[in-house]
C-alpha cells in the first residue's frame, strides 16, 4: 500500500463572534421621541493581525425622530467605523502566514437593539454577527494503488494502415503443411 501527500487550499480555522456596539448621534435638533432607526451600507473586511484577525467595517445609521414636543420630525444618517479582532482557532498545527486568505461573512446584518434619548443626544447599541475562515494550505495523504500502468495504448492512424497493408490476405487460403498422422 503506497501513500502520496497532496498539498492543496483549505480551510484551515473557523469562528464567529457576535458583538455590541454602543455609538452616540448628534442630530441637528433636540429629539423628543425616536420613531425609528435602521443600519444601511455595511462593508467589510478582513486581516491577518498578531495571531488574530481583525475586521474593519462601516456602516451607516438613520435615526428617524421627532422634536419641538412632538410635532415636526427628521431625520439624521451618520456613518460609524468599527474594528474587531477575533481569535480564530487553527486546525492540525496550521499557521496564519502572509499566504492566508481571510473570509469574511456576515452571518447577522447590524440592527439596532436599543435606542434612547439622554442629554439632548441619541444613544444607540448595534449587534452583528460576523464569521471568518481562514483558507492556507494543508496536506492530504490519500492512499494509491501500486504503480500500475493504467494508460490505454493508442496508435497513429499511418502505423495501423501500414500494418493492416502488410497482412497476408491469402494466409488462411494457403493448404496447411502439417500433417497428421
Amino acid at each position: 500500500m503506497a501513500f502520496k501527500e497532496i498539498v492543496t487550499k483549505a480551510v484551515i480555522g473557523k469562528a464567529k463572534k457576535t458583538s455590541s456596539n454602543d455609538f452616540t448621534m448628534q442630530t441637528a435638533e433636540v429629539p423628543t421621541t425616536v420613531l425609528g432607526c435602521w443600519v444601511i451600507n455595511h462593508t467589510f473586511s478582513g486581516s491577518k493581525g498578531d495571531n488574530k484577525v481583525n475586521i474593519n467595517g462601516s456602516f451607516d445609521v438613520n435615526v428617524w425622530y421627532s422634536y419641538d414636543t412632538d410635532s415636526k420630525t427628521a431625520v439624521s444618517t451618520q456613518k460609524y467605523s468599527y474594528t474587531d479582532a477575533m481569535m480564530v482557532p487553527l486546525k492540525d498545527n496550521s499557521n496564519l502566514s502572509s499566504a492566508s486568505d481571510i473570509i469574511v461573512r456576515c452571518l447577522k446584518q447590524p440592527t439596532v437593539s436599543n435606542v434612547t434619548i439622554e442629554d439632548g443626544l441619541v444613544k444607540l447599541s448595534i449587534e452583528k454577527e460576523l464569521g471568518v475562515e481562514v483558507v492556507g494550505e494543508a496536506k492530504v495523504k490519500i492512499n494509491v494503488e501500486e504503480d500500475e500502468d493504467d494508460y490505454v495504448e493508442v496508435y497513429d492512424d499511418d502505423i495501423v494502415d501500414e500494418a493492416i497493408e502488410e497482412i497476408d490476405e491469402q494466409y488462411l487460403d494457403e493448404p496447411s503443411t502439417d500433417t497428421e498422422n
